[in-house]
């Protein structure tokens, strides 16, 4: 017993260190994020873009009908759909077996014969319905090439779907979730929070081109990082001094 605790705790302690780690992580990812789409807004007239006012009513009419609480049981039902076959999905990837699935409003689960934490923390950072309607705009260009109206129902559709998942999985996180308990609620929050910043950006960088590309906000990451690294290295050494001049004293 002394030998499975002392491993427990040593597993608890290795995601308390992992997460400690993220952090700085989800900080510079999050001022890179603020600071250019607030530049790409002022300077560049992100706003004014059909790709933004599209996304963004999506977005908006998601949130209408969430707090309006019109037809709840269907969506509720509609995203443990989509949280399960996630995890399905993932298990699939990680080459698992899915020997039983159920979805209903009270929950839902799957048996499988494999997990980690990229099965288990995948539908709270993974849009499956917005990944869905991507593969429906795929098809649709296949068959009606690419139209301004197809496009046009694509931004608002995505926004639709990923105001969902982000409203639903907010809602649900608060509640007991074993998914995250298997693996560390501390540690778990800190990579849905990272996953989902992430999936944002990527959909802001591919809905206009004025935000540039995915390498062009890869280096402006590695600057706020080295920015902020300097930073903390020098209030590091000034704290360091202040302790030492204190202890001497």
């Amino acid at each position: 017993m002394d030998d499975i605790g002392a491993l427990e705790w040593t597993k608890r302690l290795l995601r308390w260190i992992i997460g400690l780690i993220l952090l700085p992580i989800c900080w510079v990812t999050t001022w890179t994020f603020l600071s250019r789409f607030s530049y790409a807004t002022v300077h560049q007239g992100f706003w004014q873009t059909p790709e933004f006012w599209y996304f963004a009513t999506g977005i908006l009419l998601m949130v209408g009908w969430f707090w309006s609480g019109l037809l709840r049981d269907l969506f509720l039902y509609l995203y443990v759909l989509g949280h399960e076959l996630t995890h399905a999905i993932f298990v699939i990837i990680h080459f698992g077996k899915v020997t039983d699935f159920h979805v209903s409003t009270s929950g839902g689960y799957i048996t499988t014969n494999k997990t980690n934490l990229m099965i288990a923390l995948s539908p709270y950072f993974v849009p499956f319905w917005s990944a869905v309607v991507v593969l429906a705009y795929l098809l649709g260009r296949l068959f009606f090439g690419p139209t301004p109206e197809l496009e046009n129902l694509l931004y608002v559709t995505v926004g639709y779907t990923w105001a969902f998942h982000m409203l639903w999985t907010l809602w649900m996180l608060p509640r007991d979730q074993p998914d995250l308990q298997e693996h560390g609620v501390f540690l778990s929050l800190i990579i849905i929070y990272l996953a989902n910043l992430l999936v944002l950006v990527a959909l802001l960088c591919l809905a206009d081109a004025q935000l540039d590309s995915f390498s062009a906000f890869g280096r402006e990451w590695i600057r706020d990082a080295a920015t902020w690294g300097d930073m903390a290295w020098r209030w590091a050494n000034e704290l360091a001094r202040t302790v030492q001049s204190r202890v001497m004293l």
